[in-house]
């Protein structure tokens, strides 16, 4: 499944029928929620019968205007994090477990449409939304080529409204796979904040901290918007400065991380990250703002994608010892945050403390794919016989299943 998205031009009144359609579909979400705390619904079919029941109840006449599909796709929502709460609960996450909360109208609203109530122009640049609210015909922007696949396989549409405006997301069924020469490289990744990452090689990549470039800004925003009266039109106004300059932020890593993790599946055959457990790093008050500016998580994701994409192999390794025991002898030696240098007592290895971190990783990862059955192509030493097998990529959920193409 591919996701293009593209910018819709949209008239005053089309928002404001847009902002319409989005509170509707957003009454459908807590109404199912509603429907299941009352006991009356048992699973997400339950959920989808109710939205029916909505739409012939004359006390709510605006939820039949709503497309039927979109409706349904609202009950989908709410039964998503129902069943994301009994997840959380049955693998005993500790802390909050998510339980399903009621969702006021905000700026960030979606509404996901399946393969009715809308119809795309023949050229493919203008979409028309055929339900009773009337938003009509838009203009769509952007550089992605829609004429390449049939109607048939978008599957989802949503309109999604932000801070700078209205945008069309299209949900594409279509599998990307593409073709790449072996390196014969295999690639440790040691995730930080002085350098975003260290890999086994010793190369390290700064950390653009895109965050603390812009705070100056962002503060001086959040000021003027604490001045003005609450209520006001010119609050408003400021509330949607500060809003797109925390979009910017937002796109910045996203596009900074995405590059990055391209660069790094391409470069290597198999590539090993450490898999930090990001939300328990965060309850660090001294470095909860540094790691979420560092956007670590937006990273190994991308890494993971891309690894299926390229047919290369990403592997999540337990970061468990890995700062600690020497790459060379394997000895634990202990270390500081501030001591950035590893020295061996044992062996007398010297070397940057991230670079042998990443070559732990490394080491793990070829450990962990070595004992994994119908890998006899990759050996413990790091040899790889490219030209006889090529091995596929594997994530996390299916690591127990990884095979051997021909």
């Amino acid at each position: 499944m591919i996701v293009y998205e593209a910018k819709a031009e949209a008239t005053k009144e089309q928002l404001l029928k847009i902002n319409e359609l989005l509170r509707t579909a957003l009454f459908v979400r807590n109404s199912c929620l509603r429907h299941w705390l009352d006991g009356h619904a048992k699973n997400g079919y339950d959920l989808n019968k109710y939205t029916k029941v909505l739409s012939d109840n004359p006390a709510f006449p605006w939820v039949s205007k709503l497309n039927s599909t979109a409706r349904q796709a609202m009950a989908e929502r709410a039964w998503a994090a129902i069943a994301r709460f009994f997840d959380n609960c049955q693998k005993k996450i500790p802390g909050k477990k998510g339980f399903p909360k009621f969702r006021r109208f905000q700026t960030r609203l979606s509404v996901e449409y399946k393969q009715s109530g809308w119809t795309l122009s023949e050229c493919r640049q203008f979409i028309t939304f055929t339900d009773k609210f009337g938003v009509g015909t838009m203009k769509l922007m952007g550089t992605r080529d829609l004429n390449y696949y049939q109607i048939s396989q978008i599957k989802r549409v949503r309109i999604v409204r932000r801070v700078d405006g209205i945008y069309i997301q299209f949900c594409v069924d279509h599998d990307r796979k593409e073709e790449l020469e072996p390196t014969g490289k295999f690639l440790g990744i040691d995730l930080g904040l002085s350098s975003f990452y260290t890999d086994s090689d010793g190369n390290k990549v700064e950390n653009p901290r895109y965050l603390r470039k812009s705070e100056k800004a962002l503060k001086k925003a959040q000021r003027k918007l604490s001045r003005c009266a609450k209520g006001s039109k010119n609050r408003v106004k400021a509330r949607n400065r500060l809003g797109i300059k925390h979009l910017k932020v937002t796109r910045q890593r996203k596009d900074w991380a995405v590059k990055l993790a391209q660069c790094v599946v391409k470069s290597a055959d198999i590539v090993a990250y450490e898999n930090l457990q990001v939300r328990n790093m965060m309850k660090n008050h001294h470095l909860a703002k540094s790691i979420s500016d560092a956007s670590w998580s937006i990273f190994t994701h991308w890494l993971e994608y891309f690894g299926k994409v390229y047919g290369r192999i990403v592997i999540a390794v337990p970061p468990h010892n890995t700062t600690i025991n020497c790459s060379n002898c394997g000895h634990p030696v202990h270390k500081t945050l501030s001591t950035r240098t590893h020295q061996c007592p044992h062996c007398l290895y010297t070397d940057c403390r991230d670079k042998n971190a990443a070559i732990n990783i490394l080491n793990k990862g070829l450990e962990l794919i070595k004992n994994t059955d119908g890998l006899s192509g990759i050996h413990a030493s790091g040899e790889f016989a490219p030209c006889s097998k090529k091995v596929t990529s594997v994530s996390k959920s299916s690591r127990g299943k990884r095979k051997i193409q021909q």
